[in-house]
């Protein structure tokens, strides 16, 4: 199961993998990245994949060379003293979302589709790193949370610019019904919305939506727990490639390569976007934003 992995010239590029080299690919998802840079590092150097969804762990290919592991990014370091992995030339992180997400795990990501609304990337978490077994949901958010606070999430993460009628409309709904699955969801926000944002270039959806995932995963606090340890981990001139997918994760790795620039040098000093080529070939690299450094 190998999926198109975007920008995938530029990140050979700047990680710039030669044999016998160790990297790390934080982001494993389908293996597209993994598997052009493993044949860069032959005869002996090894690529250590991580994966949090455990079904989509469970479909990737295992190869020589290639350790797969079934975590979350941000205990990074726990997992390379686990695997005694080193030393480490480079680092790669695609933040997008997977395209089996979307259309293969029918937890709710794509409002294309009436799926329950779940969006967790993982249904299954690791006992070490939490005290129980609960998990936030987006049913929970829609159905439980006060009116505030989704409006804040929805204002915070989807930079969602009618969060407040949104907000107000999702708990008038589910006062009467609640709102279990994508589909009613998804009429909920138009009803929410003026007409003319309803037919506007993007779906009206899509920034909820958005918003919804990336709190139930708590992705953007797990980002910034993951940066701090990449420098701790990487050998002296050893890359950090990161792609990101929407203008929050950018400005994180942005500026956190700012703030580490006596440890780093920036590669990249505006983000490498995808060619118009690649775009015509998968549209969804539109969106991609690929930043890059080095440690010094």
């Amino acid at each position: 199961m190998i999926h198109k992995a975007v920008l995938q010239k530029e990140v050979l590029e700047y990680l710039t993998p030669k044999p016998n080299e160790n990297f790390i690919d934080c982001t494993i998802d389908g293996g597209g990245h993994t598997a052009v840079i493993i044949e860069r590092i032959k005869p002996n150097g090894k690529i250590l994949g991580i994966e949090i969804d455990k079904e989509l762990y469970q479909k990737l290919e295992k190869r020589n060379r290639l350790i797969l592991v079934n975590d979350s990014y941000t205990n990074l370091k726990k997992i390379i003293e686990k695997y005694n992995f080193g030393p480490i030339d480079g680092i790669l992180f695609d933040l997008g979302m997977s395209s089996w997400h979307l259309e293969k795990s029918s937890r709710g990501f794509t409002f294309l589709k009436n799926e329950p609304l779940d969006m967790r990337y993982n249904v299954t978490k690791f006992k070490r790193s939490l005290k129980s077994c609960y998990q936030l949901t987006g049913s929970e958010i829609v159905n439980q949370w006060p009116e505030p606070e989704i409006e804040k999430i929805l204002k915070e993460y989807g930079e969602e610019r009618f969060a407040k009628r949104i907000a107000r409309k999702i708990v008038e709904e589910r006062r009467v019904k609640p709102i279990k699955n994508t589909f009613q969801l998804v009429e909920v926000i138009k009803k929410a919305v003026p007409s003319g944002y309803r037919h506007g270039r993007i779906h009206p959806a899509t920034r909820t939506f958005q918003a919804l995932r990336i709190a139930v995963n708590d992705e953007l606090n797990n980002l910034k727990k993951v940066l701090p340890q990449t420098i701790e981990v990487l050998k002296k001139e050893g890359r950090i490639v990161i792609i990101s997918f929407h203008s929050l994760e950018d400005r994180i790795v942005k500026n956190f390569f700012r703030k580490e620039s006596s440890n780093l040098q920036i590669l990249t000093k505006k983000p490498i976007r995808a060619s118009q080529e690649e775009i015509k070939i998968n549209p969804r690299s539109r969106s991609a934003k690929l930043r890059a450094a080095i440690k010094l």
